[in-house]
């Protein structure tokens, strides 16, 4: 058994907008990702989006208002709801989502599982 060091984690890849699976937690996948620039609107019908920054910062768009997070700050993008994520710089995020959730919202468009 060994701890699990997220910046070791995102240390292993470059890419933005490509979540990797680093656990799993009651059927959930624990995700990092590295976000930069604007994500597509989208929405999860079935389930509830969780973020948490690690470092930078990220906006949450949402029709009916933003949510900034800055590093140790979390929001959870309530199932059903559109949203847009959106770094400036280069952010830091682990997410936590049901295991299978297309990021997209949609499986056709979706970035593929990957593990560390």
């Amino acid at each position: 058994m060994t701890a699990i060091n997220l910046a070791r984690k995102l240390a292993q890849f470059d890419g933005h907008w490509q979540p990797r699976v680093v656990s799993q937690f009651n059927g959930h996948d624990l995700m990092v990702a590295k976000l930069k620039g604007e994500f597509v609107w989208h929405k999860h019908d079935d389930t509830d989006d969780f973020f948490l920054v690690l470092h930078g910062r990220v906006t949450i768009r949402m029709r009916d208002g933003d949510v900034t997070l800055g590093p140790g700050e979390l929001y959870v993008v309530p199932k059903g709801v559109e949203h847009c994520p959106v770094a400036d710089g280069e952010a830091h995020v682990l997410l936590i989502e049901r295991a299978g959730t297309p990021n997209t919202g949609d499986p056709g468009t979706a970035a593929p599982r990957r593990e560390l």
